[in-house]
């Protein structure tokens, strides 16, 4: 029999609230009650909690973690499209040829961090970026990394299927060349190929870690419509371990709703929403 569970109480949100900001960093606010109880009702429903208190006591005695990961999904908001701020990608593909031209003889690969990856559209469209640049310059090696908390958007990235709407902001080129149809006709869902896939590896990864355990350096950190939900000193501790993570010369790209000018940071600003270490 399923237990009917009581309302979710200004306490209880407040409770459940602190718990995802210690976790995960993300700063739910006052505003997010409505949000916090729609999204979680499903998981008292499955779990026949009978209040939400009862429901928070469980997350922290779960010594297993993985109810305070369905937690996070579950709060989490996953909103994305492919070549999302396209300018972004226009100044990699610049950034690309430079670093892949003969004069740079590079011999290590090009390093990119998709932090915060969500379901996937963010690192396909680096790595479809970075695929052109390698035809255009017949050199080079590309390594992405994808990250996210959420298991629940990681294992829909590394499906790398998206419907048809997904793709309106795809460039028609880049739509016959590096998407094929998947199932009958009238699904209208498209699949990654092979060879954009295999730039990328997908790991989950809580950015509130002290200390980032990366052996090697990266010359771009995506970090984009993240930022948005911490507060200011979880931002500023964020953008420090991005920038001890990036090599030097290497740059930090954020979303356009977000802006480094209110935090304390080493980086220098290059354009809006792209900064560079020195």
């Amino acid at each position: 029999m399923i237990t009917e569970a009581k309302d979710l109480t200004k306490g209880e949100y407040q409770l459940i609230a602190a718990l995802v900001y210690e976790k995960s960093g993300i700063n739910l606010g006052d505003q997010k009650m409505q949000l916090v109880r729609t999204r979680l009702n499903k998981r008292l429903r499955e779990g026949n909690f009978r209040t939400f208190r009862e429901y928070y006591q469980f997350v922290k005695e779960d010594e297993s973690g993985r109810e305070l990961t369905a937690l996070i999904d579950a709060i989490s908001t996953n909103t994305t499209h492919l070549f999302r701020e396209n300018k972004h990608f226009e100044f990699l593909a610049e950034r690309f040829d430079e670093w892949l031209s003969p004069e740079a003889r590079r011999r290590e690969p090009i390093r990119i961090w998709s932090a915060g990856c969500s379901s996937g559209e963010e690192p396909y469209s680096i790595a479809i970026t970075a695929r052109e640049a390698l035809e255009r310059n017949r050199r080079g090696q590309v390594k992405i990394l994808a990250t996210d908390i959420s298991t629940r958007v990681l294992a829909k990235a590394q499906e790398g299927v998206f419907d048809a709407e997904r793709l309106a902001t795809v460039p028609k080129s880049y739509r016959r060349k590096y998407f094929q149809r998947k199932g009958p006709r009238d699904a209208e869902r498209f699949e990654i190929v092979p060879a954009v896939r295999e730039l990328i590896t997908f790991a989950r990864f809580n950015l509130m870690t002290p200390q980032f355990p990366f052996r090697n350096p990266f010359d771009v950190i995506f970090c984009r419509n993240v930022m948005i939900y911490f507060d200011k000193p979880t931002q500023e501790g964020l953008v420090r371990r991005y920038a001890h993570a990036l090599r030097p010369g290497g740059y930090l790209l954020i979303g356009h709703s977000e802006s480094l000018n209110s935090i304390s940071h080493e980086l220098a600003y290059v354009a809006p929403t792209i900064y560079r270490k020195p």
